[in-house]
């Protein structure tokens, strides 16, 4: 897996909630949505791979994970995403109902509004937490 196909996982996620909410199946989208964060952070961690050099074993475990803080500092996406958050509050808002998502969502049940707030927090155009990682990825 690279870091293109981890950008294309993350776009696919990001349609697959879409479709799932229109259906009006919340818990898979909110689930979905999720890891099209996990995704975008993953493609972000792999664009500092070079191409012949050995990576770090400790950096390269530690990405093996679904806690979205964690990625975003094995990003190196921590400073700038504090940076934002002092000057965007709407951005601020967005980062910490998006990192209230978990892989173990996938055994709970999500209503609508629970979803929509997510999914907006994810993909809103001008404050939303996929358009600014996609600045780095």
């Amino acid at each position: 897996m690279n870091r293109k196909d981890l950008q294309e996982l993350a776009n696919i996620r990001m349609r697959e909630a879409r479709a799932l909410y229109r259906a009006g199946e919340f818990s898979g989208a909110y689930y979905l949505i999720g890891y099209a964060v996990e995704c975008g952070l993953k493609a972000c961690i792999a664009k500092k791979f070079k191409r012949y050099d050995f990576p770090d074993k400790r950096g390269v475990n530690d990405a093996h994970t679904h806690n979205l803080k964690t990625l975003c500092v094995l990003a190196m996406l921590d400073g700038p995403r504090v940076q934002l958050e002092q000057a965007d509050p709407l951005f601020e808002r967005n980062w910490s109902l998006t990192i209230t998502w978990s892989e173990e969502g996938r055994y709970k049940v999500f209503d609508k509004q629970k979803c929509q707030d997510l999914m907006d927090a994810i993909m809103e155009r001008s404050h939303g937490v996929m358009p600014w990682i996609k600045q780095y990825w």
